[in-house]
């Protein structure tokens, strides 16, 4: 099949050129369109990290699977900054809204968005803040996991992943996660299995602050032990 794939910026200048034409096979994706049209630029090549894929002007994953004819426009980041990633760790209030369109397009019948707050009681103690610590790149790399785990079980869903870092008082968000698929019944699996097992494997910790002390949650026995409040 054949797709135009366009080129921007700095990749456009190193090229020589705007854009050029492909024929790759049946059920390639964007991924596949990016190496093949960058397979005699390995420095161009060696970007791809740091650079987004729309299709049709549409942002896309790496895994979309490309159609005859489609337009592939390779997105150097952007000058008012990188483009947001859909696995991330942020001390910056979390904006729902923008993690669902890191997920949405016309091809989606639903998405179901999960957002993770702080109560203000934990334990039988009334919670005032929370404060959460995270390995940050260790921290985005298996939130990226855990959409790949995702994606395994239900291939159509497309998913982005933002936790919040720093001190929280009671009512504000601590994650959002954003699942889109064409159909809801995947969109809410993948989900309830996304929330799941961030707890299981993200290092993102959290200390409780109560009005009349706080523990690091998960390790509560072995934090007394530590202050000494454990004989």
């Amino acid at each position: 099949m054949k797709v135009t794939v366009r080129f921007f910026a700095m990749f456009r200048e190193q090229l020589g050129t705007g854009e050029r034409q492909l024929e790759i096979p049946e059920g390639s994706t964007a991924r596949d369109g990016y190496d093949a049209a960058l397979a005699d630029a390995p420095a161009l090549h060696g970007l791809a990290g740091s650079v987004m894929l729309m299709v049709n002007q549409e942002y896309v994953s790496a895994d979309h699977v490309l159609e005859d004819g489609d337009e592939l426009a390779i997105i150097p980041p952007v000058s008012g900054g990188d483009h947001p990633k859909r696995f991330a760790v942020t001390a910056d209030i979390l904006d729902p809204r923008a993690v669902e369109s890191l997920v949405a397009g016309p091809g989606e019948g639903a998405i179901v968005t999960f957002i993770g707050t702080v109560r203000d009681n934990a334990r039988g103690r009334t919670v005032t803040l929370l404060e959460y610590e995270a390995y940050e790149s260790a921290a985005e790399k298996m939130l990226a996991r855990v959409g790949d785990e995702a994606r395994e079980q239900w291939p159509e869903v497309r998913i982005a992943i933002t936790h919040r870092t720093g001190a929280l008082k009671p009512g504000e968000a601590s994650i959002v996660i954003a699942c889109a698929s064409p159909h809801r019944d995947e969109a809410y699996a993948a989900s309830a299995f996304a929330i799941s097992r961030v707890k299981e494997i993200v290092p993102i910790w959290k200390k409780e602050h109560y009005e009349d002390g706080e523990t690091w949650v998960g390790s509560e026995a072995d934090y007394q032990r530590l202050t000494g409040r454990l004989a």
